[in-house]
C-alpha cells in the first residue's frame, strides 16, 4: 500500500515536472508498476506468468507502448486490445492498472491476517489435543491419582484405623427378637402383618425408647426366613428419619422419592450434559424395592411430601419429569428412557414409627396401614432391661440397683443410658484406687526388686451410689411421685389420666365444712384443672343431690386436683363424685384402688377413652385395683397380671368397692372382676 501511494505521488510529480517529458515519466512509472508486480509475485512467477501469456518479449521490449500491453495483460482481466496501445491511451491504462494493483494488494493484506488468524487458530487447537492426549496417556498408564491425592487416601486410612470403641448404646442393643422387652404383643401383630404372603404397611405407636425401630428391624429379619413371606434373603431394609427428609418444591432434589439433574444448571453426568440429557437420580423408595421402607418420626414429616409419598404407595412407581427430556433423541440411553416413560420401580412395604397421638396423623396414611401400639415399659421390664444389660458389659451389679433405675424412667433407652453412666463412674473410681495401689505395689516390688504382676483382667462392681450419684448429677427426679397404699382417707382418691401413649394416676381431694349461712355454701375448684373438670363438679353435685337428699348449698367444699394438671375430657367425673362423697358424709376411701370413668346426672358409669394406658399408669403406681364403667369392658387387655379391674353401672356400685369396710368385690352382684391382684 506504501508503493502505491509512492506511485501516486511520483505521478503527480511527474505532472508538475514540466522539465522532464511526459514520455520519461511514463517510462518511470511502468518501471515501478512492474517493480510493485514483481513484489507481490515474486520476480520468478512474475515471468512465469508472462510466459504463460506468451507476453515475455513485450514486457522486455524498449517500446513504452509494448510494455504498457504487457502490463495490462498482467494485471487487467476482461476483454483486452489485440495490440498496444497508443501514447494517448497509455496514461489511462496506467491508471487502471494501478487501480487494480491497488485491490489486489489490499485483498493480500486481507488474506495474510485471515491466514494468520487461521494458523493461530490451528496452532491452539493443536496444543489443546496434544494435551488431552497426554491425559489421556496418564489416565491410562497411572490413573487419577497424583501426589495430593495419595495423601488424601492416606490420611483417611489412618483416621480408619484409628476408631473409638464402640458406644454403649451399639453394645446393648438387641440383636434377637427374644432380647426385646415388654413388646411381645407388638412384635407379634408386626410378624404376622410382614410373614404373610400379602405383607401389610404398618404404622407404629409408642413413647420413644420402648423399641418401636429395633422391634420392625429384627422382625424384619425374622420375617425373611418364613416360608411364607414374599420378602426375599436379601431384601433391603432401608431406614431414615422423618425430621430429617428435606425436599424442594421445585423438585431439584428429593432424596425420599428422587429427582432430575438436568444438563445445564445441575451437572448432569459429563456425557450426558455434553448432549444436553437428563439424568434421573433415584430416592429411597427405589433403594427399598422388593423391601421394607423404614420411616422413624413419620408423624413430623412435611404433609405435602407425606402426599407424594402416598400416590407412590399406590402406584408402586415413581414417576419423572423434566423439560430438557426428548423422547426422539436417539442419544438417549435405554435406561433414562424407560424411567421417564415408564417410571422407577418402588414396591416396598411402609413401616412408619411416631410418638404422636393418631389423631395427629395423616387420615390418608391411617388408612392405607394397619396400625400397632407398642406398650409403655413397665417397672418390671425396665428391671429385665438393665439385667441384660449387665450381663452384657460384664458387670455385677448390687441387688437393688435395676429397681432404683426402673423408678426413674419407662424408656428402655434412657435406661441402659443410666446404667451406662453408672458404669462408667463406677470405672473411673475403681481405676483411681488401681492407680494408687499400683503406684504403691510398685514401690514395694522396686525395694524388693521382685517381678511385676499383670494385672490386665478388671471386674467392674455398679453399685447403688453409684447409680444415685448418676441420677443427682443428671438432675433426675422419680418419674411415679404418687404411690398407692393399703388404708383409707377421708377426702381423697385416685383417678387416671394418659398422657400421651402413657397412663397415670391423678390425686384429687376434697374438704367440706358447714356453711357459716345455712344453704349459701360454696363449691371451689382450681382453675388450672380445665373446664371440663368443673362440668364434672357441678355434675357430681347434682348426682349427690340426687343419690342422698342433702344439698350442698349447706356445705363450702373445696376440690383440688394436686399438682394442678388440666384434665381434658370428663373422666374425672366418677373419681370427683367420690371425694365430694367421702368429704361430706366423713366416709374414708381406699388408697390403693384408682377409678375412671364419667359420670351422667342420674349416676351412671359412662366409658371413657384411654383404657388401656390408665392401667399401666396406675399398675406403676402401685394400685392393686381399678375399677371402670362397664362400657369399657371390651376395652380391657388380656393376660393382666399384678392388677385387679372391675366393670360397674352405677356409681353407688363404685362407691361400695372403694369405701373402705365394704362388703368383697366378688359379692357384689352387679361388678365384674377381671385379672388378679397377685
Amino acid at each position: 500500500m506504501k508503493k502505491i501511494m509512492d506511485t501516486l505521488a511520483l505521478n503527480r510529480l511527474s505532472r508538475l515536472m514540466g522539465k522532464k517529458s511526459e514520455e520519461e515519466m511514463l517510462e518511470r512509472q511502468v518501471d515501478a508498476l512492474f517493480g510493485m508486480l514483481s513484489d507481490i509475485y515474486g520476480a520468478d512467477k512474475l515471468v512465469l506468468r508472462a510466459s504463460k501469456l506468451e507476453i515475455l518479449t513485450q514486457m522486455r521490449s524498449t517500446q513504452l507502448e509494448e510494455r504498457v500491453w504487457a502490463l495490462q495483460k498482467l494485471v487487467l482481466t476482461g476483454p483486452l486490445p489485440q495490440k498496444a496501445p497508443t501514447m494517448k491511451d497509455i496514461p489511462d491504462i496506467l491508471q487502471d492498472v494501478e487501480e487494480e494493483i491497488a485491490s489486489i494488494i489490499a485483498r493480500r493484506s486481507v488474506e495474510d491476517k485471515l491466514e494468520k488468524l487461521v494458523a493461530d487458530k490451528m496452532q491452539e487447537r493443536h496444543e489443546e489435543y496434544m494435551r488431552e492426549i497426554k491425559m489421556q496417556v496418564i489416565k491410562e498408564n497411572g490413573g487419577p491419582e497424583n501426589a495430593q491425592t495419595l495423601k488424601r487416601l492416606a490420611i483417611l486410612e489412618k483416621m480408619n484405623a484409628n476408631r473409638l470403641s464402640r458406644s454403649a448404646m451399639e453394645v446393648l442393643r438387641p440383636q434377637k427378637i427374644s432380647e426385646v422387652v415388654g413388646q411381645e404383643r407388638a412384635i407379634q401383630a408386626i410378624l404376622s402383618k410382614l410373614a404373610s404372603p400379602y405383607p401389610q404397611h404398618i404404622l407404629c405407636y409408642g413413647p420413644p425408647g420402648v423399641g418401636k425401630t429395633t422391634a420392625a428391624r429384627l422382625a424384619f429379619s425374622a420375617a425373611k426366613e418364613r416360608t411364607v413371606s414374599p420378602f426375599k434373603s436379601d431384601a433391603p431394609f432401608v431406614e431414615v428419619d422423618g425430621t430429617t427428609l428435606r425436599w424442594d418444591p421445585r423438585e431439584v432434589t428429593n432424596p425420599l422419592l428422587g429427582s432430575v439433574h438436568d444438563p445445564i444448571y445441575q451437572g448432569a453426568r459429563r456425557d450426558l450434559a455434553d448432549t444436553g440429557i437428563p439424568e434421573p437420580k433415584l430416592g429411597l423408595v427405589s433403594d427399598a424395592h422388593s423391601g421394607v421402607l423404614f420411616i422413624d418420626e413419620i408423624g413430623e414429616m412435611d404433609p405435602m411430601l407425606l402426599n407424594k409419598l402416598l400416590k407412590v404407595l399406590e402406584d408402586k412407581r415413581v414417576s419423572f419429569e423434566s423439560a430438557y427430556y426428548d423422547p426422539h433423541d436417539p442419544n438417549v440411553p435405554q435406561w433414562i428412557k424407560k424411567i421417564f416413560e415408564e417410571g422407577a420401580p418402588a414396591d416396598f412395604i411402609l413401616v412408619g414409627a411416631t410418638t404422636r397421638s393418631p389423631a395427629d396423623i395423616n387420615p390418608a396414611l391411617r388408612s392405607r396401614c394397619a396400625e400397632i401400639f407398642f406398650e409403655p415399659l413397665t417397672p418390671v421390664d425396665i428391671q429385665a432391661i438393665i439385667e441384660n444389660a449387665g450381663r452384657k458389659l460384664s458387670v455385677t451389679l448390687d441387688p437393688d440397683v435395676a429397681e432404683i433405675i426402673a423408678e426413674y424412667t419407662i424408656e428402655g433407652r434412657k435406661a441402659v443410658n443410666i446404667l451406662a453412666d453408672a458404669y462408667g463412674l463406677a470405672l473411673y473410681c475403681q481405676d483411681e484406687l488401681t492407680r494408687k495401689s499400683a503406684a504403691e505395689v510398685a514401690a514395694t516390688q522396686e525395694s524388693l526388686n521382685t517381678p511385676k504382676e499383670d494385672d490386665s483382667s478388671i471386674s467392674i462392681h455398679v453399685t447403688r451410689d453409684d447409680v444415685l450419684e448418676v441420677l443427682r448429677t443428671a438432675r433426675l427426679s422419680p418419674y411415679v411421685i404418687q404411690k398407692g397404699e393399703h388404708k383409707a382417707e377421708v377426702g381423697r382418691v385416685f383417678g387416671l389420666g394418659v398422657t400421651g401413649f402413657v397412663g397415670s394416676v391423678i390425686e384429687i381431694e376434697a374438704v367440706a365444712f358447714p356453711a357459716s349461712n345455712e344453704g349459701k355454701g360454696s363449691i371451689r375448684f382450681n382453675d388450672t384443672a380445665g373446664s371440663m373438670a368443673k362440668d364434672s363438679v357441678f355434675n357430681a353435685a347434682s348426682v349427690f343431690r340426687q343419690l342422698t337428699g342433702k344439698e350442698l348449698a349447706d356445705y363450702d367444699i373445696h376440690v383440688n386436683v394436686v399438682g394442678g394438671g388440666n384434665i381434658d375430657g370428663p373422666s374425672a367425673g366418677m373419681a370427683i363424685f367420690l371425694a365430694m362423697y367421702s368429704a361430706v358424709m366423713e366416709i374414708p376411701l381406699w388408697q390403693d384402688v384408682a377409678i375412671t370413668g364419667e359420670i351422667s346426672l342420674r349416676g351412671q358409669a359412662k366409658a371413657v377413652g384411654g383404657i388401656f394406658e390408665k392401667i399401666y399408669g396406675a399398675r406403676q403406681a402401685g394400685i392393686r385395683r381399678v375399677i371402670l364403667p362397664k362400657e369399657n369392658e371390651k376395652d380391657i387387655p388380656s393376660g393382666l397380671h399384678g392388677i385387679e379391674v372391675i366393670t360397674v353401672r352405677t356409681i353407688m356400685e363404685a362407691k361400695e368397692l372403694i369405701q373402705a369396710g365394704a362388703n368383697s368385690p366378688s359379692s357384689n352382684k352387679n361388678s365384674e372382676r377381671i385379672g388378679n391382684a397377685s
